[in-house]
């Protein structure tokens, strides 16, 4: 397996502290792309969104190509822009955000429901953020086609309710994407937030042999889904920012065992890229 897509939303990142602000540029899927390509470079991997025609879409396209990431598959919409969104964190580290995404660009991917782009990949990497800035028919026809076709489907939920119409439609297409998954990765805290589930009932959930994966529990470490991984990881002591913890985590895990690595040496990769990522601020830290 060696030509991923990974999908979604690449924004326009605004790192904040007290004496000024970074400019950089970031999206969930995009963080996981640019980590799963630099521990894997062998590893095709392209990004697949929509960008509009202004400068700031144009910064984002040149990133994304500068990291040795595919940018065939971006769209450009005319007079459309991309979304920014400012991280600020506390002491600890831990981060808040605020968006202005509500009209990007990237939220015309497939409206047309045109998804023959797709069949050029061995997988296809989404997540929840990828399908909940889509309208929800655009999200069924999504469903129906990944139901109808044998690509691979890497998923994390990532749940973020303000980018839902509804917790009805994010609990549908979640639960049917998560039966459609090959690759599983969930975190803890988003699974028992939008299911209304106990940590113990999120695991039994995903207690499935025909699905591999990892539960991301922060600094606790993975839990393996579909092998029985018994190990220990070790927490990070200077936690500056934990932006992209869980997308540095995926691109770790991927990068490893996409290219046949076992799953305990994935679930290791996963936290430690995870582990030098929480140490720097912002999503993508220096190569």
């Amino acid at each position: 397996m060696t030509r991923i897509a990974c999908i979604g939303e690449a924004m326009i990142e605004l790192s904040i502290t007290q004496a000024d602000a970074q400019v950089g540029v970031a999206g969930d899927t995009l963080n996981t792309a640019i980590y799963a390509k630099r521990l894997a470079p062998d590893l095709e991997v392209d990004y697949i969104t929509c960008l509009g025609d202004d400068p700031m879409s144009q910064r984002i396209f040149d990133f994304i190509s500068d990291h040795g990431i595919g940018t065939s598959a971006i769209g450009t919409i005319p007079a459309a822009s991309p979304g920014l969104y400012a991280i600020t964190t506390s002491e600890a580290g831990e981060r808040s955000f605020t968006y202005w995404r509500s009209e990007s660009a990237a939220r015309k991917l497939f409206a047309d429901c045109d998804f023959r782009v797709l069949t050029k990949y061995d997988a296809l990497y989404l997540s929840g953020i990828s399908v909940a800035i889509l309208p929800h028919p655009v999200r069924l026809a999504l469903l129906d086609w990944l139901a109808a076709n044998p690509v691979k489907l890497i998923y994390d939920s990532n749940y973020r309710p303000k980018l839902w119409d509804s917790v009805e439609h994010a609990r549908l297409v979640t639960s049917l994407l998560w039966q459609r998954a090959d690759i599983a990765l969930p975190s803890i805290d988003d699974e028992m937030t939008l299911f209304g589930e106990t940590a113990d009932q999120v695991i039994d959930r995903f207690a499935n042999p025909t699905v591999v994966g990892a539960l991301k529990r922060g600094e606790k470490g993975p839990l393996s889904i579909g092998q029985t991984v018994r190990q220990s990881y070790a927490p990070v002591a200077n936690v500056v920012d934990t932006t992209a913890a869980g997308d540095s985590f995926n691109g770790g895990y991927l990068a490893a065992l996409l290219s046949g690595r076992s799953q305990e040496r994935a679930l290791v990769a996963g936290h430690q890229m995870a582990s030098v990522v929480v140490q720097y601020r912002g999503a993508i830290i220096p190569e």
